[in-house]
């Protein structure tokens, strides 16, 4: 048994004493390395110009309550003028409110019960307080702003098209599934009506 360990780290040892005698071993082992050290030094560089290209990219731009009216109305527009049948048409769209933001926040709830034991009978008094503090968030420049956790978008609150084929009812129908779809409203909320 032990003779066989020394064999086996006899042929290790030998085979590194030859790799090590051999000049041209040694040439291939050093180049391999070096290639290794300059693949290392390349994939640092790639992942920094990633990240660099990350940080570019600018927000998703926001909208007020009446460009995205009119952002809506538009792309709309472009969707029911494709439909068989519609040929030109107006989009009129409604909005039931606004935007909204809503803030993270942190919510104190604190209560003190007393006993009133006065004149024979038992009274118990309950106080309750809450208290609400907004979680705020500094600015590069050092202003403190609100921690925003979600942003509501404005709910459709109806939808008027206008439209040439607007009295063919399969053109009707046509255009209302577009719409419903589109905006994940009912149907109920949708009318579709002929041009003059």
């Amino acid at each position: 048994m032990k003779g066989d360990e020394k064999e086996g780290k006899a042929r290790g040892t030998g085979l590194l004493d030859l790799l090590a005698e051999n000049e041209n071993y040694r040439k291939i082992i050093l180049g391999a390395g070096l290639v290794g050290i300059a693949l290392i030094f390349l994939s640092g560089f790639l992942t920094n110009s990633g990240k660099t290209q990350q940080t570019a990219v600018s927000p998703l731009k926001t909208y007020t309550a009446e460009e995205y009216e009119t952002h809506l109305e538009t792309e709309l527009t472009e969707l029911i003028t494709k439909i068989q049948g519609v040929g030109s048409a107006n989009v009129m769209v409604t909005l039931e409110q606004t935007k909204q933001s809503v803030y993270a926040k942190e919510e104190k709830a604190s209560g003190q019960t007393t006993k009133d034991q006065s004149d024979g009978t038992t009274r118990n008094e309950t106080d309750q307080s809450n208290e609400t503090n907004y979680i705020l968030v500094k600015g590069a420049d050092g202003s403190e702003q609100a921690l925003a956790v979600t942003e509501i978008q404005p709910v459709v609150k109806g939808v008027v098209v206008v439209c040439d084929g607007g009295g063919n009812p399969v053109v009707q129908q046509s255009v209302i599934d577009a719409v419903t779809t589109a905006l994940d409203i009912s149907s109920v909320r949708v009318c579709v009506i002929k041009a003059k």
